[in-house]
């Protein structure tokens, strides 16, 4: 008898694997956030790539992201500065690498800078939140 595996345990041993969240997704025909969902609940010490104990809430959770909520005509909320390092948006290099919020926009602030029109501007407050994040750990 073959057991068929579930979209949590796919996503899983790809990431066992070391693959990186998009590259999963499309593999495996899925969105980035059902990745970083899984993610984020295999992380916490959720199943380690079995079907057994699987979360029933978590796989509820991913299978209402399978269909989209919206078709996306213009994308004022992501614009195409999000997009412009070689196809990866920073908020999923900012998700990846587990930044907290004040080095999430430092990293935001220096990767667009050069796209969004005022670039001192950006660098001075990626220098603002990088201050406060020292401030944090010289306490």
């Amino acid at each position: 008898m073959v057991k068929k595996l579930t979209l949590k345990t796919k996503i899983i041993r790809r990431l066992q694997k070391g693959m990186k969240p998009r590259e999963i997704a499309e593999a495996l025909g899925c969105n980035v956030s059902q990745v970083y969902v899984v993610k984020s609940e295999w992380k916490k010490g959720g199943n380690a790539g079995g079907s057994a104990g699987i979360d029933k809430a978590l796989e509820s959770r991913i299978e209402q992201m399978q269909e989209p909520l919206y078709t996306v005509i213009s994308d004022p909320i992501n614009p195409d500065h999000y997009k412009q390092h070689n196809g990866i948006e920073t908020i999923d290099f900012i998700e990846a690498c587990d930044l907290n919020y004040r080095l999430g926009n430092v990293v935001k602030y220096v990767s667009r800078a050069n796209h969004k029109g005022n670039y001192l501007e950006d660098l001075k407050k990626a220098r603002w939140y990088l201050d406060r994040e020292i401030s944090h750990h010289e306490r």
